[in-house]
C-alpha cells in the first residue's frame, strides 16, 4: 500500500543516504526469520495442522538439543520458546515435556513450567509427574497433591505407574495417612496395586504413618519382592519398634545388603538392647561407618563410656559424626577434660573440621572448667571459618560459656547480635547476671524479655528467684514467686521453694523458711531441709539447727552433709562435747568426708590441689592469695 506524504507549505528532498538507508532496511525484512539451527537436518518438522501425513519428531532435532544444553535462564529459555513455537512444534508431546523437565529442574523457573503447562493443548501423564514431582523435591507436597486432583483427575488425564509414587510419597512427607488411602484405593481402581515399585512407596507411608499393620498387609500381596522391598519393611518394623518383627523378617530375606544390617542394628540400639546389637554387629560381613557410629551412638545412650572409647579407637576412620558422639558422651558425664583433650586431638589432625554440635560440647565444657581462653578462641573460630552457622543453639551455649566464666559484657555482646532468641538464651543471662550478684541486671533482664513476648517457663524463675538470692533481694524475691504463681499459672516446683528457703535462711528467716518447707504441697526431701539447716549454721541457730539435722540425718543416715553443718553449729557456740560426740558417729557408721579440692588455672595447664598432697610452699601461696581476695572484697564493701 502506497503511503502518501502531504506537505503543503514545502516539498519533500530525499537525499541518497535515506534512500540507501530505505533500501537496505527493505532488503533484510524480505529475509527469512532467523533460527537457532541450520535447515539442513534429517529430523522432520513437525505440523499440529497436517492430518494427511505421519510427521516424527526426536531428541535429534537441533532445538531440542541446545533444550537440553542451555541453562536454567529464563531469557534464554524465552528465545528456545520463541522458536518452538515457529517452528510449530511447541505441542508435540515429546518438546513439551523437555520444556516442562527443563523447567522443572531449578526451583528459580518452576513457576514458570507451570504457567506453560496451562497453555498445553493436550498435557500427558510424563508432564504432570514431572511438575508433581517437583512439587515434593522443593518441599511443597500438599500442592503435589492438589495438581493431582485438580489437574489430572478432573481433566481425565491418563496416570500410569510412575504418577502414584509421587503421590504416595507426597502422603508420607505430611503424614496423611487418610489421604494415602484414598490414593490407595485410586491405585487398585487403576490396576497398579501389584507394581513393585508402587507397593515399595506404599509400605514406607504406611510405615512412617504408623500403620505398620497395613503395611505388613501389602507387604504381603505379592511374592515379587526385591531387596528394597525387603529393607523397607524391616526398617518401618524398627521405626515403628517392632524389633521382633524386624529380625523375622530379617533372617528369612533371601539376601541382604549392608542397609539390611544396619537397620536391624539401629533396632538394637533403639531398644537399648546392647548385646543383641554387638552380636549382631560381629556377625556383620561388612561394616561401613554408618554401621560403627550407630553402635558407638547405642553404647553413648546407655552411658557406656568405655565401651563407647574402645570402639572409637578401633574404627579405621572416624567422621563427624563420631567425633560428635563421644565428645558429647564425656560431656554429659561431666568428663569435661577428657571432652577438651579429644577436641584437641581433633585439630590436630586437620582431616575434619568440627560442626556446630562439637563446638557446643567444647563450650560446655569450657564453661564448667572456666576456660575462658579457649572459648574466645572457639568463638573467633565460628566468626572467621565462614562455614560455621552460629544458630540459636550454639549462640546460646557461647553466652552461656561467657556468663559462667564472669565476662558478661561479651556475653551481652553475643546475646545481642543473636537474630533469635529462645527462652534458653534469656534464662542464661539472667542467671549468668544473677551468679555473679548483678541481682538488679537480672530482674531487668527478666523484664526485657517479657516486653520482647517470650513466654517464661519454670526455669525462669528459678534463675530469677536464683538472682534474688544471691543479691539479698527478698522483697523482690517473693514478689517474683508471687508472679509465677498468679500471672504465668506456673505452679511452683522443689527448685522454687528451694531458692525461696536459700533466701529467707541467707536473711535469716529461719522460722519463715521452715514454716514454707512445712507448707509445701509436695514432699520437701532432704536438700531443702539441707539449705534451711545451712541457714541455720550461717545465723548460728542452734536449736533448730538440731531439729533438722536430727529429722535428715534419721530420713538419709549416709549423707555426711548433716553431720558436717550440725558439728559446725556445734562449734561455732563451742560446744565441743557436742562436736566430738557428732564426729565419733561418724566414725561408727563408717562416714567419711572426701577431701576438697580446688581447681587453680596457671597459663595453659590447669592444678587440682588437695589439701594431703599440696606442699607447704603451694599452702602458703593460696592462702597468701586467699587473705589477699579477702582484704579486697572487704575494701570493696565498705565503699
Amino acid at each position: 500500500m502506497p503511503v502518501r506524504f502531504k506537505h503543503p507549505k514545502q516539498s519533500l528532498s530525499l537525499s541518497s543516504e535515506c534512500v540507501n538507508k530505505f533500501i537496505k532496511t527493505q532488503i533484510n525484512l524480505s529475509k527469512p526469520t532467523p533460527k537457532l539451527w541450520s535447515d539442513q537436518h534429517n529430523a522432520e518438522s513437525f505440523d499440529p495442522y497436517n492430518n494427511n501425513s505421519v510427521h516424527i519428531l526426536n531428541l535429534s532435532h537441533p532445538i531440542l538439543r541446545i533444550l537440553d544444553s542451555c541453562t536454567a535462564n529464563l531469557r534464554h529459555f524465552n528465545q528456545i520458546h520463541s522458536q518452538l513455537i515457529l517452528s510449530g512444534i511447541f505441542q508435540h508431546p515429546l518438546a513439551a515435556g523437555r520444556v516442562v523437565k527443563k523447567l522443572c529442574s531449578s526451583q528459580l523457573t518452576f513457576a514458570h513450567a507451570v504457567k506453560i503447562f496451562e497453555n498445553l493443548e493436550t498435557p500427558d501423564a510424563f508432564i504432570c509427574n514431572t511438575i508433581m514431582k517437583s512439587y515434593v523435591n522443593f518441599n511443597e507436597p500438599e500442592k503435589a497433591l492438589v495438581f493431582y486432583h485438580d489437574q489430572m483427575v478432573k481433566n481425565g488425564i491418563f496416570r500410569n505407574n510412575y504418577t502414584f509414587p509421587i503421590l504416595v510419597k507426597a502422603c508420607a512427607d505430611l503424614g496423611m495417612v487418610k489421604e494415602g488411602k484414598k490414593i490407595h484405593a485410586h491405585i487398585v481402581k487403576c490396576g497398579f496395586e501389584l507394581d513393585l515399585y508402587t507397593r515399595n512407596v506404599l509400605i514406607h507411608m504406611y510405615s512412617v504413618c504408623w500403620r505398620i499393620g497395613d503395611a505388613r498387609k501389602v507387604f504381603d500381596l505379592s511374592s515379587d519382592s526385591d531387596l528394597v522391598t525387603w529393607n523397607t519393611m524391616i526398617d518401618g518394623y524398627v521405626k515403628n519398634g517392632e524389633v521382633n518383627f524386624a529380625r523375622r523378617v530379617f533372617d528369612v530375606m533371601p539376601e541382604r545388603d549392608v542397609f539390611s544390617w544396619n537397620s536391624m542394628l539401629s533396632g538394637y540400639v533403639g531398644i537399648g538392647d546392647m548385646e543383641a546389637a554387638n552380636l549382631l554387629f560381629m556377625n556383620m560381613p561388612s561394616r561401613d561407618i554408618v554401621t560403627w557410629n550407630c553402635l558407638l551412638d547405642g553404647y553413648a545412650k546407655v552411658g557406656n563410656v568405655v565401651a563407647a572409647r574402645s570402639l572409637f579407637e578401633q574404627m579405621d576412620y572416624q567422621d563427624v559424626v563420631s567425633w560428635t558422639t563421644l565428645m558429647a558422651l564425656y560431656v554429659r558425664l561431666k568428663d569435661y577434660g577428657e571432652c577438651l583433650r579429644l577436641f584437641d586431638r581433633l585439630m590436630q589432625g586437620r582431616d575434619i573440621q568440627p560442626n556446630e554440635a562439637i563446638l557446643m560440647s567444647v563450650l560446655t565444657a569450657c564453661a564448667h572448667l572456666g576456660k575462658l581462653d579457649l572459648g574466645k578462641w572457639i568463638h573467633s573460630y565460628i566468626s572467621y571459618s565462614g562455614r560455621i552457622n552460629p544458630d540459636t543453639l550454639l549462640s546460646t551455649a557461647l553466652l552461656t560459656m561467657y556468663a559462667k566464666c564472669g565476662e558478661m559484657d561479651l556475653a551481652k555482646e553475643v546475646f545481642a547480635q543473636m537474630p533469635e532468641k529462645s527462652v534458653v538464651s534469656w534464662n542464661s543471662m539472667i542467671m549468668g547476671y544473677g551468679t555473679h550478684g548483678h541481682g538488679e541486671e537480672a530482674l531487668e533482664t527478666f523484664m526485657e524479655m517479657e516486653k520482647s513476648g517470650v513466654m517464661p517457663n519454670d526455669a525462669t524463675f528459678v534463675c530469677v528467684l536464683s538472682a534474688c538470692t544471691h543479691s539479698g533481694m527478698v522483697l523482690e524475691g517473693w514478689w517474683y514467686f508471687n508472679v509465677m504463681t498468679r500471672v504465668y499459672r506456673i505452679e511452683p516446683k522443689v527448685e522454687h521453694y528451694g531458692c525461696m528457703v536459700d533466701l529467707l535462711g541467707r536473711a535469716g528467716l529461719t522460722r519463715d523458711s521452715e514454716d514454707l518447707v512445712k507448707n509445701m504441697p509436695m514432699d520437701s526431701g532432704p536438700a531443702l531441709w539441707g539449705a534451711l539447716l545451712s541457714a541455720c549454721k550461717t545465723h548460728s541457730n542452734a536449736e533448730l539447727g538440731e531439729i533438722i539435722a536430727e529429722r535428715l540425718i534419721e530420713r538419709d543416715p549416709e549423707d555426711i552433709g548433716s553431720y558436717v553443718l550440725l558439728s559446725n553449729i556445734y562449734a561455732a557456740q563451742e560446744r565441743w562435747d557436742d562436736v566430738e560426740k557428732v564426729r565419733n558417729m561418724m566414725v561408727v557408721k563408717g562416714i567419711r568426708k572426701e577431701a576438697g579440692s580446688s581447681l587453680v588455672q596457671f597459663a595453659n595447664s590447669n592444678m587440682w590441689c588437695f589439701p594431703e598432697n599440696v606442699s607447704v610452699h603451694k599452702r602458703n601461696i593460696l592462702c597468701s592469695m586467699l587473705n589477699e581476695m579477702g582484704a579486697q572484697i572487704k575494701c570493696q564493701s565498705e565503699r
